[in-house]
């Protein structure tokens, strides 16, 4: 691979930039790790994102083995092709697209709104053979599989739940997952540091590839403390607007439901990353939801609010992909 040569106070900006857009993962998706045991009562707000952002730092002594990073640096666009305005465009499409959709409290994906930045930005340099065809045809597969494991891990917990502890009172039942919610809600914060800083490692690693400053065979070390450290730290600000819908206007959670949520969840993350899969925490946790109001009964799921988050979720990679080409050409011309 030819070296592309950057000089120090571009690649400086540019990997401060990926660490923003870093932070603003963890600020965009405090809401998918919160949310449920926030909306149960369980813990409060602020105590609830201290928890989440302990968790999603303490992932980088959990997954050692960094597959996610490695699809995201060196399984979706053709390395030959990234510089400097590639990866420019790709982080302006991805924070554009959060800040958007945090803006309107929509739960969207960072992860998919960071592939759809990849994607723009290499087309809009050297066409559609920029693209490697099989990563990003399984990123495009686990946009739909990955809710749909939520919801099917997060229904089997639920009737799982409902069948063990069928004789129990509702009091009792309500003040044992109280406690239980805790450990999922560890899990599932654990499952999302550990799936979503790797794409940002990914990012810089591929950078530091390109202009020569790294090998190929694992990112700096810094890189991923770095990486771990932002995502924390955006988790700790926490994005609120977002909470409220995913953890009350989807369907109403009660600490059993919020526990076998997360636990569904926390299944389909841990799964994802062992196998080297960028999914969307936003899709996972989403589809437990549903899972677990329609385990109960259909009508507990309020589909029109599942339906424009679900339109959100088509329209993430092509609207991130556009902004990224148009980021792409700026940043030709800038830096």
């Amino acid at each position: 691979m030819q070296t592309v040569q950057i000089s120090l106070h571009i690649l400086a900006l540019l990997i401060v930039l990926a660490l923003l857009f870093d932070f603003m993962n963890g600020f965009h998706d405090a809401a998918n790790a919160i949310a449920t045991v926030v909306s149960t009562g369980v813990l409060r707000p602020q105590t609830a994102v201290a928890m989440a952002a302990f968790f999603n730092l303490a992932a980088v002594f959990v997954f050692h083995q960094l597959h996610v990073a490695a699809s995201v640096g060196k399984g979706t666009i053709e390395p030959a092709v990234v510089d400097q305005y590639v990866i420019f465009g790709a982080l302006i499409g991805a924070i554009f697209w959060n800040l958007v959709t945090w803006y309107y409290g929509i739960p969207s994906s960072s992860s998919h709104a960071l592939i759809g930045g990849l994607v723009g930005s290499a087309v809009a340099k050297a066409g559609t053979g920029a693209l490697i065809s099989s990563g990003l045809l399984k990123t495009i597969l686990f946009i739909v599989l990955s809710p749909l494991l939520g919801l099917l891990f997060g229904s089997i917990m639920m009737l799982i739940v409902s069948w063990i502890f069928f004789r129990s009172t509702p009091r009792k039942i309500d003040g044992w997952f109280r406690r239980l919610q805790l450990l999922s809600a560890s899990m599932y914060s654990l499952g999302h540091g550990g799936n979503d800083a790797q794409k940002t490692i990914g990012i810089i690693w591929m950078l530091l590839i390109a202009s020569g400053y790294s090998g190929a065979e694992a990112p700096p070390m810094w890189v991923i403390i770095s990486c771990y450290c932002a995502i924390s730290l955006g988790t700790l600000f926490g994005g609120w607007r977002i909470v409220k819908t995913m953890g009350q206007k989807i369907t109403k959670l009660k600490p059993v439901g919020g526990f076998c949520a997360e636990t569904g969840g926390a299944i389909t993350l841990f799964i994802a990353t062992a196998l080297g899969i960028p999914v969307s925490t936003t899709h996972t946790i989403t589809g437990a939801i549903v899972g677990v109001g329609a385990s109960q009964k259909m009508s507990a799921v309020r589909w029109g609010v599942a339906s424009n988050i679900v339109w959100a979720w088509i329209f993430t990679i092509p609207a991130s992909a556009f902004v990224a080409a148009i980021g792409w050409w700026v940043g030709v011309h800038i830096l």
